[in-house]
């Protein structure tokens, strides 16, 4: 898994690529926690690039959520395709967090 970063008004987009799973999902964990400590409380992922979660990289991404939560944060997603979109329908995450269809909906809201 890898990630890339950049700020929109004042929110932190971050790319994620490859696969987030049991091996993986403590990068993003501690990849949040380095964001967080650099005062980027309002992420968007964009999972255009993310070809596999598994169940840790979901418990990963509650996680940060939470942490996000506690600094008056918020974790928004955007560009979920295929399997990786239906994980998060069939998880219920598709409820629990705001996903947009694009990155420029996602800025936008």
């Amino acid at each position: 898994m890898k990630f890339s970063s950049s700020k929109h008004e004042g929110k932190l987009v971050v790319t994620v690529t490859g696969r987030m799973d049991a091996i993986t999902a403590q990068e993003f964990d501690t990849q949040c926690r380095n964001w967080l400590a650099a005062g980027d409380t309002h992420i968007i992922a964009d999972l255009s690039g993310l070809e596999y979660i598994s169940s840790a990289g979901l418990r990963s991404i509650l996680s940060a959520a939470k942490q996000l939560k506690g600094a008056q944060g918020s974790l928004a997603f955007c560009n979920l395709s295929g399997m990786v979109e239906e994980v998060f329908v069939v998880s219920g995450f598709a409820a629990m967090f705001t996903i947009h269809p694009t990155l420029e909906d996602a800025l936008a809201g």
